[in-house]
């Protein structure tokens, strides 16, 4: 640390930051604010508002979560690709749409391997000195996606020796839905990779398996990477259920979240008609998707034609949903979905969200997805054996009557279940090591899990809550 007698000085890159409305926004909002409590002066560098305006959309309510005390940067961000505006089109690429496309990816990865982003690497470095020169970095702590974030950590690290952590939401080589890779051995990403694990301080991995597998690829980091694990943010997460739901208004079936094209959508609506074929209290309910269709604002139009060709089966795409008025979306849902993408590296951190509320969970995913590791003991969780429709079917029935006939004892035990997954706790340890070690403070107080469900059950407090390095919690927040 510097000879300074103010706070450490922590450095957060972090392209989607709040205003974001990018699933892993959640993760780089607690994890700023965490180090803000800890005692750190926490300097964010993420992408101008105007980028979530224009390409992923935004939620404004998530700025009155981030501690007073951050200061922002936000640097200029441009992505050609999604820009939908053709007055601003050249003349190539009006004209010759896919030769202007391979000579803009070709420029967009010259400085760095990552398409739409490479040219943002300049920004990013330039703005990381400019802080540093003005108020000394102690720490740079970086989140990817998108990996150029790790550039401002390396190059204060290579010029000026900031120590620094990565943190993985995903993945980089490792594709966390088949286990291949993503890239070559020996190409640029491999190669960036490579030399960023060769130098780092820690590497936080949100699972188990996505650890292991970096542990065996760089076996002389591996004591430095650790599972910090995604979590629920009890102020925004939604109010626990305490009552059954009214069988004579019909059950909804809800999803909020991302739906990507990796998600079992045709899958789910398959298994949804023939359960609503083979049960009456099914028969009577409906589903309900919030969130975006694809990841970006614009609705990808073959999920939107399959949710209007199921509207026929009480199937309907209600759109997306700002954190203000999350309550009452899962106010009106009584049994919620976990539809995600295959592979055993995969989950979503909505897992974590929907255990807080206490409802039934069915889980439309593949049963070896990490998602599996972190429900496998919630009291009321459905999951499907296989994505076939009897399968799908089997789960939402069981879950539709559990509902219904649900006890306070087994709602609480639900509750109760949650209080070990806030994001905070799963955080701490981290932070509060590198507080120690890095930032010279003391030991931050202990996390207190906000929940209703400690009071119910001490033993989910203080040391009794889970661990942040949970074998088999989740990964990969949605790409």
């Amino acid at each position: 640390m510097s000879d300074r007698r103010d706070a450490p000085h922590l450095l957060y890159v972090a392209w989607g930051f709040p205003p974001s409305r990018g699933g892993g926004v959640y993760r780089a909002l607690a994890t700023a604010n965490s180090f803000a409590r800890a005692g750190w002066r926490v300097t964010v560098l993420t992408a101008e508002r105007d980028a979530f305006e224009r390409y992923t959309g935004l939620d404004a309510t998530l700025e009155d979560h981030v501690d007073p005390s951050i200061r922002i940067e936000r640097l200029p961000f441009s992505w050609p690709l999604l820009d939908t505006d053709i007055r601003r089109y050249s003349w190539l690429r009006a004209h010759d749409p896919a030769r202007w496309r391979k000579r803009h990816v070709a420029r967009d990865t010259a400085d760095f391997p990552e398409a739409g982003y490479g040219p943002w690497r300049k920004v990013l470095e330039q703005a990381a000195l400019a802080i540093h020169r003005a108020d000394p970095v102690d720490l740079t702590v970086a989140t990817a996606n998108p990996n150029v974030d790790f550039t401002a950590a390396w190059v204060l690290h290579q010029r000026h020796g900031v120590p620094y952590v990565m943190d993985y939401r995903d993945a980089w080589l490792l594709d966390v839905f088949d286990g291949g890779m993503l890239h070559e051995e020996g190409s640029r990403a491999a190669n960036w990779e490579r030399d960023l694990m060769g130098a780092v301080h820690e590497v936080w991995f949100v699972n188990e398996p996505i650890r292991a597998w970096h542990q065996q690829r760089y076996p002389a980091a591996a004591e430095r990477m650790h599972v910090v694990s995604n979590g629920f943010d009890p102020e925004l997460a939604p109010p626990a259920r305490h009552h059954a739901p009214d069988p004579d208004r019909g059950l909804t079936f809800g999803y909020l979240g991302t739906i990507s094209p990796k998600v079992p959508l045709a899958e789910l609506i398959e298994g949804w008609r023939l359960a609503r074929a083979q049960d009456d209290v099914v028969a009577g309910g409906r589903i309900r998707l919030h969130g975006y269709l694809g990841y970006y604002a614009a609705p990808r139009a073959d999920l939107a034609a399959l949710v209007e060709d199921a509207a026929d089966a009480a199937v309907s795409y209600a759109g997306p949903v700002g954190k203000t008025e999350i309550a009452a979306v899962y106010e009106s849902f009584d049994i919620l979905m976990l539809v995600i993408g295959a592979g055993r590296y995969v989950t979503s951190g909505k897992v974590f969200e929907y255990i807080a509320t206490g409802m039934p969970i069915v889980s439309v995913h593949d049963p070896v997805n990490a998602a599996s590791d972190v429900l496998r003991e919630y009291p009321m969780w459905f999951p499907v054996r296989d994505l076939e429709p009897a399968s799908i079917a089997e789960a939402l029935v069981a879950a539709a009557h559990a509902a219904l006939t649900a006890d306070d004892d087994l709602r609480d035990r639900c509750r109760a279940f949650a209080a070990a997954y806030t994001r905070d706790l799963q955080l701490q340890p981290r932070v509060s090591e590198l507080t120690v070690t890095i930032g010279g403070l003391p030991v931050p107080g202990p996390v207190v899990p906000a929940i209703e469900a400690v009071a119910e059950d001490p033993a989910l407090t203080g040391d009794g809550a889970a661990p942040a390095e949970l074998a088999g919690a989740p990964t990969g927040e949605p790409r």
